[in-house]
């Protein structure tokens, strides 16, 4: 089962509010923070639904709601942004060669940000990985976006201040415009030519064969939908499906330390 051990949650617990009942006012007592989070990696790891958490945890709805809570008021990027920040520092992560990549989740639940594709329904997990396949970026999208479309997004949940020095993708990712925007922010981008392209290439066969080294983010993706709950979209609203993916992205950097 997914668990945190206690030196790793004194790390993030800083992060997390806590509810607080005023002295003398009737009531129940808070739930515990620790016991929402150990809460809600069961329901990450398992896939079920809200309402089949086990009596040994706290309600559902409870757990739901403060979930719910961290997802919109982006406690979990704040935690995700540290971590990888305190990693960086540390020498941890290597961003002189670095991959993006998606993975399709089917959309069970709810329509907000879920798009038709050959697939079905569904979303797109992007990521950004470094040399050792740890998140530098993890972000939800409709699935009828193009890949392309949605890299400068991706970047918009990059975790670090500094740049990947290269960027490597698959096919998908082959496009002169991209590779000009990339270029302005001091990246040099990567990718096989589509074998229906008509402009000049334009990539050096040398460069390529990074390409090749390419499986790190396709084995990060293999980590993270480990988790039952990535499978499929469940949530209606769209930030709670993001809001999974980042406590797996969570816990894969708190094992670094």
């Amino acid at each position: 089962m997914l668990k945190i051990s206690d030196a790793h949650w004194e790390r993030i617990r800083p992060h997390f509010p806590e509810e607080n009942i005023p002295d003398g006012r009737p009531g129940r007592k808070p739930v515990p923070t620790r016991q929402v989070l150990d809460a809600v990696l069961w329901i990450l790891n398992t896939g079920a639904q809200w309402k089949m958490l086990p009596q040994s945890y706290p309600n559902y709805k409870t757990v739901h709601r403060r979930f719910q809570a961290w997802a919109q008021q982006e406690i979990l990027r704040g935690i995700l942004i540290d971590l990888a920040n305190e990693l960086r520092d540390q020498d941890v992560l290597d961003i002189s060669e670095c991959y993006i990549d998606a993975t399709f989740a089917n959309g069970r639940g709810g329509d907000l940000e879920i798009g038709n594709t050959k697939c079905g329904k569904g979303v797109k997990i992007m990521a950004i990985v470094d040399c050792a396949g740890l998140p530098l970026s993890v972000s939800t999208h409709a699935a009828n976006h193009h890949e392309v479309k949605l890299v400068q997004l991706s970047f918009d949940f990059y975790m670090i201040e500094a740049m990947p020095e290269v960027l490597i993708g698959d096919r998908a990712y082959d496009s002169d415009d991209l590779d000009d925007d990339m270029r302005g922010k001091g990246i040099k981008m990567v990718s096989p030519h589509r074998k229906n392209r008509k402009k000049p290439k334009t990539q050096d066969g040398r460069e390529l064969c990074r390409y090749k080294r390419r499986w790190i983010v396709e084995r990060f993706f293999a980590w993270i939908k480990h988790q039952r709950r990535l499978l499929n979209r469940w949530e209606f609203h769209p930030e709670n499906f993001l809001g999974f993916v980042q406590v797996s992205a969570v816990v894969l950097l708190l094992r670094q330390f």
